[in-house]
């Protein structure tokens, strides 16, 4: 999707905050690094976005830089980035933020739509 507008949501911000929390916890400046990082690959989307694998009616990417997974949604050729999810947590935890995050886009939370 060449030149797509990107956004990233509130709930994706949280998420950038929390993971900028724990990289400063453990040593000053790199949780600006993370948000830094993270932010320019979600920004990247506006030129790979549809191209990476699916979670139900959403997509996900992997960050190059930390364990993180890059979650968004493609609607009228806008790219929402919904969630930054640690890819370190329980799965049960990443599949229930999943579900949310797909419900909140498509009315449903079956990830297998």
């Amino acid at each position: 999707m060449n030149g797509s507008e990107v956004e990233i949501l509130p709930s994706a911000k949280k998420d950038l905050l929390r993971g900028f929390d724990f990289y400063e916890r453990q040593e000053s400046g790199i949780g600006a690094y993370f948000v830094n990082k993270l932010s320019a690959e979600a920004q990247a989307l506006q030129f790979t976005a549809g191209i990476h694998s699916k979670r139900g009616s959403l997509f996900r990417v992997k960050s190059r830089k930390f364990p993180y997974w890059i979650y968004y949604a493609i609607v009228d050729s806008v790219v929402y980035v919904s969630a930054v999810l640690d890819a370190r947590r329980s799965p049960v935890i990443i599949r229930k933020r999943e579900k949310k995050e797909q419900e909140f886009f498509y009315g449903t939370d079956d990830l297998d739509a």
